[in-house]
């Protein structure tokens, strides 16, 4: 058996039922607990997004979300997505849409906990995230170090390198004839450019470019649904058709069943998202605030953001061009979809650029969350060993497969999402009681600055 049909054996059974039933039920659970946060505290969570940061941290609350997006808006959005559909169908965005919901309660549960649990390191940095909740929590320290592990495994073999730059590389070449190995050589000084500045920096750097280029993203996204209008209600028919009942082969689609897509749907959209793999967490626990609670609420929009807008988007644009059926895939496929809906121009050079920029500050995300897991695990020591190893599979990520790629990249954030979620279930009542608490007081502080003229007599 050669490593390739290793990977994907190890692959099914990371991404078996047990796993998919503890991402999709641990979600579910906490979405009837908290009953409904994600649709009923929505608003407030949006508001949250800009109230000035007051209490200790190392960054804004927005400035944290940032740092998260940064990690979570990648290659996901547009070669994720686009993964998804050509092996499961359109039906794979419906699931992928489940996900994302039940996905929303378990990001603002595990945010909070990060928060709450938070410490501060030997630097004077915050130092939080599943690890810390898991040993002061849980006291399992030992679940908390295989958390790390596979946190550092997750930043050098999965998201936070190979998926990120042989996207970039792939679509440099495609649209401007880059050379792979310039790719790797200018993305790897940039990168160290960036991240040897420390946390502050890469959050500096997620400000500036998460909110242009995705705002860039859904509005190239608008024009191509607003050509397609007409084709809008079709495709939403095609995606819920598709999740419950096998599609057929179609030109370059090879079918699927609904086991398909609803494996690769979950899979994806958790790899897009990252809600129950642990990671936003850790940027989560640095935002300068006094209250958990606040934090998981502004958490909660990072999911709302990346796959109930920009998925969605990039899912239906590839629906109503007709380009799911074709013979392209990945960011070629998505590129071929803006192509037909606008132009060449749009198709070719838009996309790249949005890609690049995608994937970039993932990388930097990254490189944040697998430093924090080696920190846990080995402390100051070996630090510059851990950026070396990651600056050097930068260089290296540009000339391994794709396939391999995402078989790796999901094997190894399952891993890294099962300790994670093992810590949320066994943390569920001071979820729920510290989610109580707070809204008890927020709710009595508001009918305490209600002036006495309108409350009912």
């Amino acid at each position: 058996m050669n490593f390739h049909a290793l990977l994907a054996d190890i692959n099914a059974i990371v991404w078996g039922p047990v796993t998919l039933c503890l991402l999709v039920g641990t979600g579910l659970y906490l979405t009837l607990r908290l009953k409904l946060i994600q649709v009923f505290k929505l608003p407030m969570a949006l508001g949250l997004l800009f109230k000035p940061a007051n209490g200790k941290g190392d960054l804004s609350s927005f400035a944290a979300l940032c740092t998260a997006l940064s990690a979570t808006i990648g290659t996901g959005n547009i070669v994720g997505v686009a993964t998804a559909i050509k092996i499961g169908g359109p039906g794979a965005l419906f699931w992928m849409w489940l996900a994302a919901f039940f996905g929303m309660a378990t990001k603002y549960a595990e945010c909070m906990l990060a928060v709450k649990y938070r410490t501060t390191d030997a630097r004077g940095q915050i130092a939080g995230g599943p690890m810390y909740y898991i040993e002061r929590g849980l006291g399992l320290s030992w679940l908390a170090k295989l958390f790390a592990i596979f946190g550092v495994g997750v930043a050098f073999f999965g998201i936070g390198t190979f998926a990120q730059v042989n996207a970039i590389s792939d679509a440099l070449t495609i649209a401007f004839h880059v050379p792979a190995w310039a790719t790797a050589l200018l993305l790897t000084i940039l990168v160290a450019a960036v991240t040897l500045g420390g946390v502050k920096r890469i959050a500096n750097v997620a400000q500036k470019l998460v909110p242009t280029m995705a705002l860039g993203y859904v509005l190239a996204c608008l024009w191509v649904l607003i050509t397609f209008s007409e084709q809008i209600l079709p495709a939403f028919e095609l995606v819920i058709h598709s999740a419950f009942t096998p599609i057929s082969a179609a030109g370059g689609f090879l079918g699927a069943t609904v086991a398909q897509a609803l494996q690769i749907g979950i899979a994806r959209g958790v790899f897009s998202n990252e809600s129950g793999l642990g990671s936003a967490p850790i940027a989560a626990a640095a935002a300068k605030t006094n209250e958990p609670v606040e934090q998981g609420l502004v958490s909660m929009t990072g999911t709302f953001f990346d796959t109930i807008i920009i998925c969605t988007m990039t899912g239906l644009v590839l629906i109503i061009t007709g380009v799911w059926s074709g013979d392209t895939a990945g960011a070629a496929m998505t590129s071929a979809a803006f192509a037909s809906g606008g132009s060449v121009l749009v198709g070719q050079y838009f996309v790249t650029v949005a890609l690049v920029c995608f994937a970039f500050t993932t990388i930097l995300g990254w490189h944040y969350y697998g430093e924090r897991c080696w920190y846990y695990l080995m402390g100051e020591r070996g630090l510059r060993a851990y950026q070396g190893i990651f600056l050097g599979l930068i260089a290296l990520g540009s000339f391994i497969h794709l396939d391999m790629i995402w078989l790796l990249a999901d094997t190894v954030n399952g891993l890294m999402a099962i300790p994670n979620l093992i810590a949320i279930i066994g943390l569920r009542h001071i979820i729920y009681l510290e989610t109580l608490s707070y809204f008890t007081r927020f709710d009595k502080k508001d009918l305490e600055e209600t002036p006495s003229d309108v409350l009912p007599s």
